[in-house]
């Protein structure tokens, strides 16, 4: 390895079932193809190993469901991967086993993110996810017991049928799990889906919630004691930095690496990504060509769009050297009057946070300061 890229992302697609509200790459089953997706994985990985640094600092296997892959395909993936001080596996609650957690931790994997959802058993079979409350709780407990201190959990609100005393309870009781880390997101149901079909009109109803659902969120969590470091994101505080490292090189800009079927990468000023279609995939990769990709080259407008929107769901100051260009001073300067955005100028340049109250705002506010 000799590239400046310092981040790698894994896609493995494999899920025991389709949820109806994914919209990710994901295949169900297909046990019997697991092994020689991991080969494909790693050749194309070796096609790409001259864009890696020496010195990697994450690796991220999200899905899908990474850790639905046969035991020995995960271990000959996992035994192939550059070491890398953050090495962050996705894993659904009902695959988690002794064994499995095990298998991780000998395995290099310093962090797991567990796909919980909710803690209401009426909701998960909304989101048709196969595991129970239980489920989550004997999973959590057990990376625990395999000795892994760097633990994430993974809710959704605004769930057709969730109430906010459902949204208070999801929250209590993944705060009584002491997780070092949980993302918070925003039920986001793609139009035209099964999903949407079925719950559609409830759709509409929580849509109009979603802003005091946000508020509850950020305000229950903050008043447990975590971080609100991202829009969606919180960690536990002190001396160890416990906020996701691999995303945090998406917000900051950095380039990237993917490699797997419907991966992404950004590098060097090139997005791109490989297409769906694991048959294809595999196939041009056995036959010791790379997969097919669509290539959208990142002008400097573009850019610099993008680092601003990413780096003001941060609750750190952005940078505006270089940035100038893509911000309308008109807008900055209302922002600041109405108390949703500050800059600051120092030796350094000029930086800009938004306040808290402009973060709850989030993208609107990021969407009227570009120019």
């Amino acid at each position: 390895m000799s590239g400046h890229v310092r981040h790698l992302y894994v896609h493995v697609p494999f899920c025991a079932h389709r949820c109806g509200y994914c919209d990710f790459v994901t295949v169900v089953g297909r046990h019997g193809e697991h092994g020689r997706y991991v080969e494909a994985l790693l050749r194309e990985l070796e096609l790409e190993t001259d864009v890696l640094a020496d010195d990697v600092e994450t690796v991220f296997l999200g899905g899908g469901t990474p850790t639905f892959l046969d035991a020995p395909a995960l271990e000959r993936l996992l035994g192939a991967l550059p070491q890398a001080r953050e090495v962050t596996v996705e894993a659904n609650p009902e695959t988690v086993t002794p064994e499995l957690a095990a298998l991780l931790r000998r395995s290099g994997v310093t962090r797991v993110s567990l796909g919980a959802q909710s803690f209401d058993p009426r909701l998960l079979e909304v989101l048709e996810r196969g595991a129970s409350p239980d489920d989550v709780r004997r999973a959590f407990s057990t990376f625990r017991d395999a000795g892994f201190d760097n633990i994430s959990l993974d809710l959704i609100y605004g769930i057709p049928a969730q109430t906010v005393a459902g949204l208070e309870r999801d929250l209590d009781e993944a705060l009584a799990l002491e997780p070092d880390h949980l993302s918070c997101y925003e039920l986001e149901a793609k139009p035209g889906t099964r999903f949407t079909h079925t719950f559609g009109e409830e759709l509409v109803r929580q849509a109009d919630a979603m802003e005091d659902y946000f508020e509850r969120v950020v305000a229950r969590l903050a008043g447990a004691g975590y971080r609100w470091y991202e829009t969606a994101n919180f960690c536990r505080p002190g001396e160890r930095d416990y906020r996701a490292k691999h995303n945090l090189a998406y917000w900051h800009g950095s380039d990237y690496l993917g490699v797997g079927v419907g991966a992404v990468s950004t590098i060097a000023g090139t997005r791109t990504r490989n297409p769906p279609g694991l048959a294809r995939y595999v196939t041009a990769l056995e036959g010791g060509a790379a997969p097919p990709r669509e290539l959208e080259q990142i002008d400097t407008e573009t850019r610099s769009v993008e680092r601003v929107l990413l780096g003001l769901r941060l609750d750190e100051p952005l940078s505006l050297t270089g940035l100038e260009s893509a911000l309308d001073g008109a807008a900055l300067a209302r922002l600041e009057r109405l108390g949703l955005a500050h800059v600051d100028a120092d030796t350094g340049g000029r930086s800009l946070m938004l306040t808290p109250r402009g973060r709850f705002l989030g993208g609107g506010v990021a969407a009227e300061l570009l120019a």
